[in-house]
């Protein structure tokens, strides 16, 4: 368990490191040197925990996001998981720009859709469940990957635009979409 706990505590610093080196140049020309040049680690400890830079950024933002995000009881509190999701965008837009200017708009909503594909696919599941409804395999297939393009595209919008509907009302709707596709089953198979 300790050496869970300081393998994580290492990999944040180093994340922290990345981050500052995000703020003052673009994604592409950060060099593993600097990063354990600012957080006191040797190129073996990166290497240990890391493939390379982009396996960095990867579990940061899986870990910063995606993980807390999935803490939450999305049926109960989605509007809250929206809210953070949003907060974050918000707080560390010069994190997700220099990552979108990276690996290109395509690369960054695939990001988003591989990492929201799961997370969508459980609150699919658990709204059937809630409606007393078995979905086909192929619907609830195109389900999730239907709401996870839907929802990339807005994210990597507002990354870009900053400008997205009124954020009470876009979880409000985003919720009325899933139940509504779940619960209208019977006209679909």
């Amino acid at each position: 368990m300790k050496h869970e706990v300081t393998t994580l505590n290492t990999k944040h610093i180093i994340a922290e490191s990345l981050k500052k080196a995000m703020m003052k140049k673009p994604f592409s020309k950060i060099t593993v040197s600097e990063i354990i040049s600012d957080c006191g680690v040797n190129r073996k400890t990166f290497y240990y925990h890391f493939e390379d830079t982009h396996a960095l950024m990867k579990w940061m933002l899986k870990t910063e996001v995606i993980e807390v995000v999935k803490s939450f009881d999305l049926l109960l509190n989605y509007e809250e998981a929206i809210f953070f999701v949003f907060d974050y965008m918000d707080k560390n837009g010069y994190i997700i720009n220099c990552v979108c200017d990276d690996i290109g708009q395509e690369g960054m909503k695939q990001l988003f859709r591989d990492d929201l594909f799961n997370i969508i696919n459980s609150i699919i599941d658990r709204v059937a469940v809630g409606a007393g409804k078995k979905l086909e395999p192929d619907y609830q297939e195109f389900l999730v990957w239907f709401y996870s393009e839907a929802i990339a595209g807005t994210l990597l919008d507002y990354t870009k635009n900053k400008e997205i509907p009124n954020r009470k009302k876009t979880a409000a709707y985003l919720s009325a979409m899933m139940g509504a596709a779940v619960s209208h089953i019977e006209n679909i198979v």
